[in-house]
């Protein structure tokens, strides 16, 4: 078995309903130092952060800046010392023009795990829409497959849906998961965007319908506690870019301080 599929297993039994993987996304080699810290399990990317080191919306980042973003990660987590046991998931957004090449390109920098959603993004414009749940499903499978070949047929799938900012319901999301489970992805990420914020039911009516295998972001539009996802059977829960803001904002903060001070 090789090094890469061996971290793929490891990071598919991470996600344990009930005992859900954090994940507190990286986007360059000085964060992903968290990876030496005893309770960090795997380490995720996350491509707004990434595309924001660029100067870029996340909807904008083509390929090549994010599977950059993805390599200095990449180098960061061999720097730790933690490369061959600590697996690597990254955010491809959607997996772009061509999902099997995607993936391929990313396991080729260490990356046993990805994000693909079902938000279909056109990075020249930034222009957003939702793919139908079947093309989504033929996607996952594609990216599966193309998985297998590179030596890595453990890949693991969080597949996203975006259903809930596009006037989608629970009800929704649930009929898109089923498929995308099928499709052979390990979890399905969702969370209240938009308008539309999760409730306790509803992440429980979401846990029930997918045997656990849920994955949600543990902050912003859903002000549900780690705890509290746990207990209802969540296996995943992930940060997205709150960290990165937050360390971005300390340093605004900081150097504002620094060049006022003389004129106080």
């Amino acid at each position: 078995m090789s090094r890469l599929n061996t971290l793929a297993k490891t990071l598919k039994t991470l996600h344990i309903s009930g005992k859900p993987l954090i994940l507190t996304n990286v986007h360059d080699a000085p964060t992903a130092a968290v990876a030496a810290h005893a309770s960090t399990k795997a380490l995720a990317t996350a491509s707004w952060s990434i595309a924001a080191t660029q100067g870029l919306p996340d909807a904008q980042l083509p390929l090549s800046g994010n599977l950059l973003g993805i390599k200095n990660v990449a180098q960061g987590l061999k720097n730790s010392g933690f490369a061959d046991t600590k697996p690597l998931s990254a955010d491809l957004q959607d997996g772009y023009s061509d999902i099997a090449e995607t993936i391929k390109s990313a396991i080729s920098l260490g990356v046993v795990g990805a994000n693909i959603e079902d938000l279909k993004t056109d990075t020249s414009t930034g222009h957003e829409e939702l793919r139908s749940a079947e093309e989504v499903a033929e996607r996952i499978k594609t990216a599966l497959n193309a998985a297998s070949e590179a030596g890595v047929p453990d890949f693991v799938v969080n597949a996203r849906t975006d259903v809930l900012g596009y006037g989608g319901s629970i009800k929704d999301v649930i009929e898109r998961g089923k498929k995308y489970l099928d499709a052979g992805a390990t979890t399905v990420f969702v969370w209240g965007v938009r308008k539309h914020v999760i409730t306790i039911e509803e992440v429980k009516e979401m846990v029930e319908a997918f045997n656990g295998r849920l994955a949600v972001q543990g902050t912003g539009p859903t002000p549900l506690g780690l705890k509290e996802l746990a207990e209802v059977g969540v296996a995943r829960i992930s940060y997205g870019p709150w960290f990165a803001r937050r360390s971005w904002k300390a340093f605004e903060d900081d150097a504002v301080e620094a060049l006022v001070a003389l004129e106080k």
